[in-house]
Formats: C-alpha cells, structure tokens, sequence
C-alpha cells in the first residue's frame, strides 16, 4: 500500500475538479486528481459537449430553412450519421488522452481509482486490479465527485432498463420513437436533438416545461417542439414501465394514457455521487448533497473537520448544477486552499476573491433547444417571493430589426427584471434563435450592478438582437438627465 503526500487531494476528474487543481498549482502548491472514469468528467463525454453537438446539426438546419434563399438550396434531409461522427470527433471518440496530457502539462498529478476518504486529509484510492494506494494532504481535500442521474421510484423502470443523459448521448443509433419521462433542461434539449435527427418524441412531464424559468420560455420551447412534431404532454406522470412483447416499452401515465416508444429517456432530475465517499469517517452522511460556505469549505460538527481543510465544488454542492459555475466555484476554492495554505488573507467578503457569491442570485445559464433559452438572475416569481420591490419589462423579440435579417419569421421574447429600489437589473431571459450570444452581457448588468442610467449610454449596434436592451430601456421609461 504505498504512500503518497501532496499539498491538495482533488476527489474527481471533472471540469471543476480539473480548476480547482489547477488554480493551487498555480499558487503555489503540488495537487493530485484522483478519477475512475475519464479526465474531463461528465461535461466533456456525457453532457455538456456531446448533447450540443447532437443538438447542432437540427438548429442549424432549421435556421438555415428559416431564410428565404437559403431554404431554397436545402436539397436534402439531416444526416445523423454524420451528425454522430462530429459528436464522436468533440469527445475524441470517449478518450482522455488529451485531459491526461494537460494535466501533466499544468503539474498536476494523476490516480486512477475509486477515492475514498479514510481519515482527516487522508484518501484511500482503490485502482481496478484492486491495488490501494494511500494519499496524504498537508493542506486541503477538494470533493469535486459530480452528480447522477436520478432514477424515480416508478414501478418497473429499472427493469426496462431506461437510458439516461448517459445514454443518450452516446447513443450511436437514432429509436424509430422515444420517450421521454421529464420537464427540465436534458428532457427538453434531448427531445430537441433527437426530434430533428427522425425520432418520433413524446415528452411526459408532471408539471409544464422548464418550470425552473419564466413561464414563456417553456410555453415558447412546447410549441416549437410541437410544430416539428414531437407530442409534449403536460400535466401528467408515469405510473408504470414495462416491457412489450416485441421489445418496446410502455410507460402507463397517471390519466390512464399509454405511451409506447423503442427507447425511454429519465430526465428527472440529479443526485450528488456521494454514497461512497467515506464522508461518514467525517462525520457526514453519506448520498446528501454538501453543504458549504462562499469559499467551498464543506460544513460540519464532527471534530474531524477542524482544520478548514475540506472542500466540495461543482455539481455536489447543489448551488447551480452548471459546468461554468463549477469552474467558478472551482477558482474561488483553489485560490483560498493555496491563501490558506501560504497564511495570506483570505477576501471572503461578498464578491471578494476567494468566494462564490453568484451562485445565489447571478447564474447564468442556456438551455441549448430551438428556440434557445438565454437566462441570468432571478425570474418574476423567484424576485417576488424573495421580497424585491420590481418591475417587470417585455418586448417581442420579433420586432428587432435584427431579428428580421437574421430568421424569416422569427419567434422570440424578452424579460427584464428591475429592482426598483436601487434602479439595476436582478434577472433577465432571452428566448428566440441565437439569444446564448446576448447571455454575457446580460450577465455583467446583473453581476455588475450596473444602473438603468449607465445602461442608456451603452449604445447597442444596429441591426443586431443587442438592439432589444434599447428597447427594454424605452420599456423603463428614459431617466431625467440621460
């Protein structure tokens, strides 16, 4: 059982894992990654990236066939062969290679095994052949495990053997039909994806779509998927799955409705991989999520946590279940670990150096469906319910000169949400064809803070979408002196 020590111990080989390693090296200290699966995680194999580039292929047609002269040069229908092959080329065919040679490149050490912890700064990694191998921290363990598909407990679906986010972005062939148990962002980019590639695609999903955002922007992605003819039903649940005689499955809905498909895709939502960390050796419980403080510390009361020395960042902390806020937390937490480390002052006030503070009210974030969903901040409902004085403002993205050379018929909304009592934007949504482009700046309003007046004077190029935050502010009303 050899022994090995280093500076930091990161547990997981994903994005967050790969920053939060990286930012310590680069202050400083010597860092290990321990990982089972593939370096670069979840995002570069299995979510992010391959689902974009299955989606890609359908959004791209159909804005071609949204323009007049355009359209008329489309001779043929979508390949999705083809469409598979460039997804297999963006995750260079399920090899790590790549992610291995980057982290030798950036000084960060490797362990392939199954890590648990096994006592204070203390992780026991357990490779395939069954070998252990033992690693000591002398200042910090970064959690950075990710997160799972949930699998509800719905009689007879694990015996169907269902596909996940897992598998359907890996799939190599296109179901004849499938369904899809699910609401949120994977059910609705999958349903997305795999409508234009020749699936027939129900969607079931207990309440309406993406509940999470504003209301439009669900309503806007169920017609859409309507009209390319996937069946999106509302409202409903799934009772049951079982198997047919000839293969499908049958997934019994609580209306008493049938809905038969080749292939079932859960979308139901996401656990922290946490069962089989050890965390009861610190006195947490095993398979919760991990709670931390703004600089990643996880928070607990057994006496094996004094110290400050372990930390959780990305999915596993249940602050946004987002790639780039995972490798925001992951630069605030490897800056602090190395500050700590070093005995320089620790800037943990809100905004400060070594926090992640917009994980509570400043997450942007893209739901990559057609129409896309471009949102940062809080929605009407989360604004009031959190107690702010605000009004609401809403334009018709179609009336945008720049919609109208960008799409023939061109479908989209906007929404801002203003805090009245200190005149700055808290949320904002975009809806329509290629709004992911307008996110950043929307997102540095609300970051920033900045103030309706300043905003007047941030004069948006014609004509380009951009030209809908002039249109938002004439919405407000011009300020005196502006």
């Amino acid at each position: 059982m050899p022994e090995q020590t280093y500076d930091l111990i990161v547990v997981g080989g994903g994005t967050s894992a790969e920053n939060v390693a990286d930012r310590a090296v680069q202050g400083g200290l010597t860092a290990v990654i321990v990982e089972s699966e593939l370096v670069g995680g979840a995002c570069s194999y299995w979510a992010c990236m391959p689902s974009k580039a299955l989606i890609r292929a359908g959004t791209a047609l159909a804005a071609a066939r949204r323009v007049q002269g355009a359209a008329e040069a489309i001779t043929g229908q979508l390949d999705a062969m083809a469409a598979f092959s460039r997804r297999d080329t963006i995750v260079h065919d399920w090899s790590d290679q790549s992610q291995v040679d980057w982290l030798e490149s950036a000084g960060i050490a490797l362990v392939r095994g199954h890590g648990r912890i096994t006592g204070t700064r203390e992780v026991t990694v357990t490779a395939a052949d069954g070998s252990t191998t033992v690693l000591t921290a002398k200042h910090a363990v970064a959690l950075c495990p990710g997160s799972a598909s949930l699998m509800p407990a719905i009689p007879g679906l694990a015996e169907v053997e269902p596909w996940t986010s897992k598998e359907a972005t890996s799939a190599q062939v296109v179901p004849r039909t499938l369904a899809i148990i699910g609401g949120g962002t994977v059910a609705t980019e999958m349903a997305t994806a795999f409508t234009a590639l020749g699936s027939t695609v129900t969607v079931i999903a207990r309440g309406q779509l993406l509940s999470g955002l504003e209301p439009f922007a669900g309503e806007l992605v169920a017609e859409a998927l309507r009209r390319d003819g996937a069946t999106v039903l509302t409202g409903v649940s799934a009772n049951s799955a079982t198997r047919t005689l000839d293969g499908d499955i049958a997934v019994i809905l609580s209306d008493g409705r049938t809905v038969t498909a080749s292939e079932l895709l859960v979308a139901t939502g996401r656990v922290p991989r946490t069962g089989d960390l050890g965390l009861e050796t610190v006195g947490l419980p095993p398979g919760h999520w991990l709670q931390v403080d703004d600089t990643l510390l996880v928070q607990g009361h057994s006496p094996a946590l004094a110290g400050d020395w372990l930390y959780a960042v990305g999915d596993v902390t249940n602050r946004a279940l987002l790639t780039h806020q995972g490798k925001y937390q992951a630069r605030a937490a490897g800056d602090v670990i190395a500050a700590r480390a070093a005995g320089r002052r620790v800037d943990d006030a809100p905004w400060g150096a070594h926090v992640a503070t917009a994980d509570h009210s400043a997450v942007p974030q893209v739901t990559f469906t057609d129409p896309e969903i471009a949102s940062v901040g809080l929605t009407q409902a989360a604004a009031e319910k959190a107690g702010y004085r605000i009004r609401v403002l809403d334009y018709d993205l179609s009336w945008l000169g720049g919609a109208t050379v960008l799409a023939d018929g061109y479908v989209g909304h906007a929404r801002a949400i203003v805090d009245e009592d200190r005149r700055v934007l808290i949320g904002v949504t975009f809806v329509g064809q290629d709004v992911a482009e307008l996110l950043h700046a929307a997102t540095i309003a609300v970051v920033g803070e900045v103030p309706l007046e300043r905003l007047w004077h941030a004069v948006p190029s014609y004509p380009t979408l951009s030209e809908v935050w002039l249109r938002l502010l004439e919405e407000y009303g011009r300020p005196t002196g502006a």
